[in-house]
């Protein structure tokens, strides 16, 4: 079970990050480009790249307590027995990645909110932008390639 938890987190992850900049990349065009914000193009990729970012987090969740080097190796070690790899995957990844789903919701929230297009996509490019900026920076590279 753990490990196809952790192959569906793991490419799902390359399914995120591709919406997700997809995504911002949409609303920086649509800002700069002076477009009307549509529900056929730009409404449904901000909230697919909301429901996919949800789903991996969910699936994030689930292996962080079924793995071994999740809630287990804390437990085992403390906080100060683990390496800056497993403190990378136990506590690092897990705590920032919560906060760019947080970050990518805010934005999703607010942009409903506001009528100018103009201000939409500035909204999503900010929040959304935020967001993979905070999933880029606690990725474990080294895992990926």
């Amino acid at each position: 079970m753990y490990e196809t938890i952790l192959n569906l987190h793991s490419y799902l992850a390359y399914a995120v990050l591709a919406i997700l900049i997809l995504a911002v990349a949409n609303a920086i065009l649509g800002l700069k480009g002076d477009k009307m914000f549509t529900m056929e193009k730009d409404l449904r990729l901000s909230l697919f790249t909301l429901i996919l970012s949800h789903i991996q987090l969910l699936v994030g969740l689930i292996l962080f307590f079924v793995s071994p080097n999740g809630l287990s190796a804390i437990k085992q070690s403390g906080m100060g027995g683990l390496s800056s790899a497993a403190r990378l995957l136990a506590v690092e990844h897990p705590f920032i990645n919560i906060i760019a789903i947080v970050l990518i919701t805010i934005g999703w929230s607010k942009h409903k909110k506001i009528m100018e297009a103009a201000k939409k996509f500035k909204t999503i490019a900010i929040f959304y932008g935020l967001g993979l900026l905070c999933l880029l920076s606690r990725l474990p590279w080294d895992q990926w390639f």
